[in-house]
């Protein structure tokens, strides 16, 4: 089983997305499935990944900000959007998707 603290969705929640998203894409016609218990877990592992991947990128922003909080406070910077401009960056060169 797959936990991380801050993580946003636990894993029922990462399971109905993806049964949601497959059951959407074979009833639009979108996706023909020979084994759908196969392309579920797959799906599954796809998404936990990727939640993983951004729980990582916010850790090594915090990580990243708490070196320079002492500039932070000195020139009133706002926190979060500080945060919000890192991770964007971290993210766009990483080809994270958030």
């Amino acid at each position: 089983m797959y936990f991380i603290r801050n993580m946003r969705l636990n894993k029922n929640q990462i399971d109905h997305l993806a049964f949601l998203i497959l059951r959407n894409l074979k009833k639009e016609g979108k996706v023909l499935i020979e084994d759908k218990s196969s392309l579920l877990n797959e799906m599954i592992s796809l998404i936990t990944e990727e939640f993983q991947k951004e729980d990582q990128l916010d850790q090594e922003v915090r990580e990243l900000l708490s070196k320079h909080m002492e500039k932070i406070r000195k020139d009133n910077l706002e926190y979060q959007t500080m945060f919000r401009m890192i991770k964007t960056k971290l993210a766009k060169e990483r080809n994270i998707v958030l």
